[in-house]
């Protein structure tokens, strides 16, 4: 999906994108990182050392499908202590 008059790889998010920074608690990581690549709403994965535990990038039809995924499947998920979301509004790939 390209912006017209940009240069290809200058991408405009047509579908409703987040990167959501998840806080786990001590030993779930692995249990949640699974359970999350099993969500078809997300594109990719990592888990991480730093702030956070677990950084995902998720993608919907609309803000509201994006909205329940977060807040009823993956905040919900069991070892989930907290989430932090930064809704995407462009990217640029190589």
């Amino acid at each position: 999906m390209n912006i017209i008059g940009k240069e290809e790889d200058e991408v405009s998010i047509m579908a409703a994108q987040a990167i959501v920074m998840i806080n786990t608690d001590v030993g779930k990581e692995n249990e949640i990182f699974e359970q999350l690549f099993e969500l078809p709403e997300v594109k990719e994965v990592y888990m991480v050392y730093g702030i956070h535990d677990i950084i995902t990038i998720i993608e919907a039809d609309s803000m509201d499908t994006l909205r329940s995924l977060i807040t009823e499947k993956i905040r919900r998920m069991d070892g989930v202590k907290s989430t932090l979301t930064s809704i995407v509004v462009m990217r640029k790939k190589k």
